[in-house]
């Protein structure tokens, strides 16, 4: 695992102590080596969701399933933690694209960013700006040849570009909640929103 590749798609180098703790924390709350998508919204506290929210939840653990088996193994977990501990902007931005691009089809059009902010929306609450605002932000700055679709390099190239719509989108999809679980294990007050409040804890991440 030393060597795992991330999610993103690049080659990220693992601290093998971390990686071990990682091991460690995932193996005691998962004893089967495997995390369902229940599993993950609970450990989260992402229960009772509406339906865009709950969307978006389902395309990141679609995302982190790498394999596409319907489970988050012991590998897929430390390489997406790994992404958003130690990736660089590059990686993490290749992990967006990948997100936003709904059908595969290798390209991200205006209706699969609308789509991606409004659940962003409906998970996060009120953003900066409105979805649509946002979308049109991004096409503006990143679609380089005008045709009304990204392709990967555009949009790496455009959020690299500009510092205050890499920090924009990257705020969208802040995962510091998740991290904090991940790596310093269930805190008490965590713990008593995952179980009391599943649905009061979500428009807080």
């Amino acid at each position: 695992m030393g060597n795992g590749t991330s999610v993103a798609g690049g080659e990220t180098a693992i601290n093998a102590q971390d990686t071990c703790m990682w091991y460690r924390t995932f193996m005691m709350e998962y004893p089967s080596g495997l995390q369902t998508l229940h599993e993950f919204k609970a450990l989260l506290g992402l229960q009772g969701l509406n339906q865009k929210a709950n969307q978006h939840v389902d395309r990141v653990y679609n995302t982190f399933d790498m394999n596409k088996d319907g489970f988050i193994d012991v590998k897929e977990f430390i390489a997406a933690v790994n992404l958003f501990v130690r990736g660089k902007v590059e990686q993490k931005l290749r992990w967006y694209f990948k997100l936003y691009d709904a059908d595969g089809n290798g390209s991200i059009d205006r209706k699969e960013l609308l789509n991606i902010f409004l659940a962003v929306q409906a998970l996060n609450g009120q953003q900066t700006l409105h979805p649509e605002d946002l979308v049109n932000v991004v096409l503006r700055k990143t679609d380089v040849d005008n045709d009304g679709q990204l392709t990967l390099e555009e949009f790496v190239s455009g959020m690299e570009k500009d510092e205050d719509l890499l920090q924009m989108v990257s705020k969208s999809f802040d995962l510091s909640n998740v991290l904090n679980i991940i790596c310093n294990g269930r805190q008490p007050d965590s713990e008593t929103e995952h179980t009391k409040h599943p649905d009061q804890a979500a428009p807080r991440r």
